[in-house]
């Protein structure tokens, strides 16, 4: 009989402190997702991957035997993506106030990267364009740095709104088995 006793005291304290950590996490995420920013987010995601998959083909180039104009055509392509995410980052800024904690997070890593991008995209064009005189090897590596930055960009994006559909279906899955909601 004491055995069982102490097995439920025991048992009980084990659990006491995951109950006090459940309850800190859950006050953090208190604050409910925006669905306009959830949806934005979803379009930056989309928009960054078309970014990554011209920004690597423009560094393939460096493999392959192109014309410099094949060239121009895909930085102005990549050039245009850098422009229309940064009208986008603009339109999450409007609407940040609004944002839950994660969400503002995601906002505000998206801008560095950007700002990283358009330097680099701009060094290729004056490249391109004879404005500034960069060696052939700064030139492959303004277009490895562009691919790099916008593959972990996009990565970066994904990984956030995986995060916030992944918390949705959680707090869905709550409703279904009507867990109590944690204070």
């Amino acid at each position: 009989m004491n055995h069982r006793k102490s097995t439920a005291w025991i048992g009980a304290l084990t659990l006491l402190p995951a109950g006090f950590l459940i309850a800190a996490t859950t006050n953090v995420a208190g604050v409910p997702d925006s669905e306009q920013v959830s949806k934005l987010l979803s379009e930056t995601k989309t928009m960054a991957f078309q970014l990554k998959e011209d920004a690597g083909i423009m560094e393939s180039f460096t493999r392959m035997n192109v014309s410099w104009e094949t060239h121009k055509v895909s930085i102005n392509q990549i050039k245009d993506h850098v422009n229309a995410l940064c009208r986008q980052v603009e339109k999450l800024n409007e609407v940040k106030a609004t944002a839950s904690p994660w969400q503002k997070a995601a906002i505000d890593r998206i801008t560095p990267y950007l700002d990283e991008l358009e330097g680099y995209t701009m060094a290729i064009i004056e490249h391109l364009n004879g404005e500034t005189r960069h060696t052939l090897a700064e030139y492959k590596d303004y277009l490895e740095a562009n691919a790099d930055y916008s593959s972990d960009l996009a990565a970066m994006i994904a990984n956030f709104v995986d995060y916030g559909k992944a918390k949705d279906k959680m707090q869905n899955l709550g409703a279904t088995l009507e867990v109590p909601a944690q204070k």
